[in-house]
């Protein structure tokens, strides 16, 4: 038996990436090749591959952490070895919208540290983006280095019904998964080299080479050899395997809070020999924990001082600091009428029809269809603190319309999106399972965006649920040069 076998089901309700109704032999053309050669793929092969791909996996700890549970904290990132692929033309489209996005966001940042037309204008209510959990107030009138807010951003895309591209939330503080999609390639090029090199796939290995001269472009200028080092909480951290990834294929130090000192506003890391000079600091700590001076007292994976060094304009750092009221739920709502309002283009790339808890209107929908609707809390991520009405108990709807009435202002709903689906290999055969796409985007001279991204797979038959946290896996995504 073949791979690819009479018995894969497509459903209607949801776009299928790989198959369709509507051509002669009901495979889409930019996946006629790859269908080629799983069809005349024995399974054992298959297996075999999978095999060999999960070994060097472990070999290379590729892993996450999963908190709280029983069977142990450090899991292999699951992948599965159907690619996801993007022709051309649907990659230019989402190219160009992504740009547009955080170009604005970019813009929607410098205005609310500064001069906050926007809400002046009456684009956003003052009170949601002043009330916000991530607004930091501290840094009002503080210029960021060369005017760059975010340097690294994911953006979550899914499909619709119909295969259009919506942007379902934005990633604007320390965005991960950028090491998985590296590895994930690595992983296909072993696993089926002579399909991978036929395809003509755009590349994804260049990412830590770009990242690393966005980081070298926030230096202070006329500074020569600027030391660059990722700043990590720790082992302890879900992420920690990529900070240590990207650390090394950028070839700069890793570091923890306690390897860092500040002297007279300048940071210094320890060394062996000394203390180095720090120029520019990637950081993968959340604001509240980076300086125990500013921030939470009680945070032990910080450095004190850092915020006046940041200040002083000596360091500089990737994310900035206050830029997590961008991504906020609820600030997502307005990003279209951002792009509108700074750029005065259409977006390229719509959201999700949200509905606002702090609207009187929109909550009293919310409340009266909470079953029907998924329900998001502003900040949460990973896939926690949301509801998916249409799969949960009539307890847990109740739980979340309580909480939703005490506050309103954490909290967003969505029309339940259809995510598209895609043949994924479950329990010995193939099986439609539900996709999101994690696109990188740096912002360093200019805004570019990696051609490919973290396609992250539902692995659980019906969830559309992808996060790694939850039961989520991953795929290759193939960006093709060309439509086919």
């Amino acid at each position: 038996m073949s791979v690819i076998s009479s018995s894969y089901e497509t459903d209607s309700t949801f776009f299928d990436e790989m198959f369709s109704e509507g051509t002669s032999d009901g495979v889409r053309p930019h996946y006629r090749r790859l269908a080629d050669r799983l069809g005349g793929l024995a399974v054992p092969d298959f297996d075999q591959r999978r095999t060999a791909v999960d070994s060097a996996f472990l070999r290379r700890g590729v892993t996450f952490t999963v908190y709280n549970d029983a069977q142990g904290t450090e899991r292999i990132f699951p992948f599965d070895l159907i690619p996801r692929i993007i022709p051309s033309s649907e990659w230019r489209r989402i190219e160009a919208g992504l740009t547009q996005r955080l170009h604005a966001l970019n813009c929607f940042l410098d205005d609310i540290y500064h001069a906050q037309k926007v809400l002046k204008d009456g684009i956003i209510p003052a009170a949601l983006v002043l009330g916000a959990k991530h607004f930091r107030r501290e840094f009002m009138n503080f210029k960021v280095p060369r005017g760059i807010y975010v340097h690294v951003c994911g953006t979550d895309l899914i499909r619709d019904a119909q295969g259009n591209y919506l942007v379902l939330e934005d990633n604007l503080r320390c965005p991960s998964g950028a090491s998985y999609m590296i590895e994930n390639r690595a992983a296909m090029r072993r696993a089926f080299p002579q399909l991978f090199e036929s395809y003509g796939v755009r590349p994804v290995e260049g990412y830590a080479e770009q990242l690393l001269r966005a980081l070298l472009h926030l230096a202070p200028e006329h500074k020569e050899n600027p030391c660059v080092v990722l700043l990590t909480p720790g082992v302890h951290n879900s992420a920690y395997f990529e900070h240590c990834f990207l650390a090394r294929q950028m070839g700069i130090p890793i570091v923890e809070g306690r390897d860092l000192v500040v002297r007279e506003r300048r940071v210094y890391m320890r060394t062996t020999t000394g203390l180095q000079p720090v120029d520019v600091i990637y950081r993968r700590i959340d604001d509240d924990f980076l300086d125990p001076t500013v921030f939470r007292p009680d945070s032990m994976l910080g450095v004190p001082g850092l915020v006046n060094a940041y200040r002083a304009g000596t360091v500089a750092l990737a994310n900035s600091i206050g830029t997590g009221v961008a991504d906020d739920k609820v600030i997502y709502a307005y990003v279209p009428k951002l792009i509108r309002y700074y750029l005065g283009e259409e977006p390229i790339l719509p959201n999700v029809n949200t509905y606002l808890a702090s609207e009187v209107s929109d909550r009293r929908f919310i409340l009266d269809n909470i079953d029907r609707l998924v329900v998001k809390a502003a900040n949460e991520a990973g896939g926690y603190g949301m509801l998916i009405g249409p799969a949960a108990s009539k307890e847990e709807c109740a739980r979340f319309r309580a909480q939703v009435a005490a506050n309103p202002r954490n909290y967003i709903a969505q029309d339940p999106i259809m995510l598209s689906r895609s043949p994924t290999w479950c329990g010995g055969r193939l099986e439609g399972r539900h996709i999101d796409l994690r696109p990188y985007i740096l912002y360093g001279e200019k805004i570019t965006v990696t051609p490919g991204g973290l396609t992250r797979v539902a692995l659980r038959r019906g969830s559309l649920v992808v996060n790694s946290s939850q039961g989520g896996g991953s795929k290759d995504t193939w960006v093709l040069k060309g439509d086919e």
